[in-house]
């Protein structure tokens, strides 16, 4: 959990504490191989950090969707420009590592340097989203 961050709701934190969680669990996937995973527990992760900051800004319950560029625009976020291109990107693959109809084709579009890199940027995105935590 973000430490200094006395006005976070105790369900703000729990998404962020989650969320970090998710990440970890994303490295931990990639180290073993399982790649599509891996970056669906990235997907997760963000959506669980900027579902965390929905409670804590608007203090209202997220909605059960997996949108993650649906929560940039709801809270006006303004993220970097990378950061913005790296959500939209995850916000694609991770559709067919939920619903995948070739397990073969997909292992072979994430490989692990791709996924390495995606899980790279989401760390990144997830230190940004963890900052507007304490911002708010």
């Amino acid at each position: 959990m973000i430490e200094g961050s006395l006005a976070m709701t105790k369900k703000a934190a729990e998404w962020l504490d989650q969320a970090e969680y998710d990440m970890k669990t994303a490295k931990f996937l990639l180290k073993g191989g399982r790649h599509i995973y891996a970056v669906f527990m990235c997907h997760l992760s963000l959506e669980k950090a900027l579902k965390g900051l929905h409670v804590h800004v608007l203090d209202t319950p997220p909605p059960k969707i997996h949108d993650l560029l649906y929560f940039v625009r709801k809270m006006s976020l303004d993220p970097p420009v990378d950061t913005l291109e790296f959500l939209t990107d995850l916000n694609e693959v991770s559709v067919v590592t939920r619903y995948p109809e070739d397990l073969r084709k997909i292992q072979a579009q994430f490989h692990k340097k791709r996924t390495a890199d995606l899980l790279k940027r989401g760390q990144e995105a997830l230190a940004w989203l963890a900052a507007k935590y304490s911002e708010s």
